[in-house]
């Protein structure tokens, strides 16, 4: 088994989801996170002040998938994410060691 982690621009998540949910992969985590990479922040004016933004809104999603469904998911991901611009994230993928569903207690290894 392995994780996908994906960072995302946070107005991709639903296109993101559509395309997991295409292959047959329901289940994922979404949070909210911040940070910069590339893309460095920008500067925002509030009340007549200027204000820079080091840390961005994104989201990060976690997918956990069998070893066969890893690379057409991390494919179904990088195309749903892409906008072209700078920023639209990264994905990581880890090797999960085990599972276990709290429910049943179902191992998947």
């Amino acid at each position: 088994m392995k994780i996908i982690t994906a960072i995302i621009k946070p107005f991709k998540l639903d296109d993101v989801r559509d395309a997991l949910m295409a292959l047959g992969v329901f289940g994922m985590t979404a949070t909210e996170v911040k940070g910069y990479g590339r893309q460095k922040g920008h500067a925002e004016i509030y009340r007549g002040a200027e204000y820079i933004i080091s840390f961005l809104p994104k989201i990060k999603v976690e997918i956990a998938l069998a070893d066969e469904l890893v690379d057409s998911a991390v494919e179904a991901v990088r195309k749903a994410a892409y906008t072209g611009q700078i920023g639209d994230g990264k994905i990581f993928v880890t090797p999960l060691e085990r599972a276990l569903r709290i429910r049943t207690g179902e191992i998947r290894q």
